[in-house]
């Protein structure tokens, strides 16, 4: 086997792990914003104070009891909406194009390609905002997936190409 053979078939492998991981990740993002839509602010405020309230009677200057607290006094109802609405349109698109990629729909790849364009520019609106290196390596991580789907995509055309003949 020639290293072009291996080289192509180990991306292949690794747009496929990658390309399975978004689907799943696809499903519980739904899942969540399911979950979130159906979980008032009122029960998660309740759910942390319950979570939180031993350990503040132990030490009232506990940072992550705080730091919950801090987060489920901005969680309002428009909140809830919005990441609600967010996660399911984003975990259902997700889905979407992974389907489309694994049954080798072409029209997938560049709007594929087209979604992960766009969040690779938001993150990198936020870190200039934050600086996190966080947004960082999930951009770099976002570029090598880009790179995988952009290979498929070329390896699904020239077979078109080669199975339509002259």
């Amino acid at each position: 086997m020639t290293f072009a053979a291996r080289h192509e078939g180990t991306l292949h492998r690794l747009f496929l792990i990658r390309v399975w991981v978004k689907g799943a990740s696809g499903l519980l993002e739904t899942a969540a914003g399911l979950a979130t839509y159906f979980v008032t602010p009122t029960l998660l405020e309740n759910v942390v104070i319950f979570l939180t309230a031993p350990e503040l009677s132990e030490d009232p200057d506990d940072w992550l009891a705080n730091h919950l607290h801090g987060a489920i006094s901005a969680y309002t109802t428009d909140t809830q909406g919005f990441l609600a609405a967010y996660l399911i349109l984003h975990g259902v698109t997700r889905m979407f194009l992974v389907g489309g990629m694994l049954w080798s729909k072409l029209w997938a790849y560049p709007l594929s390609l087209f979604a992960l364009a766009l969040f690779i520019l938001y993150q990198g609106y936020r870190f200039v905002h934050t600086h996190s290196f966080w947004l960082i390596l999930l951009t770099v991580v976002d570029l090598a997936v880009a790179y995988l789907i952009w290979d498929e995509y070329q390896v699904r055309r020239l077979a078109l190409g080669e199975k339509r003949g002259p």
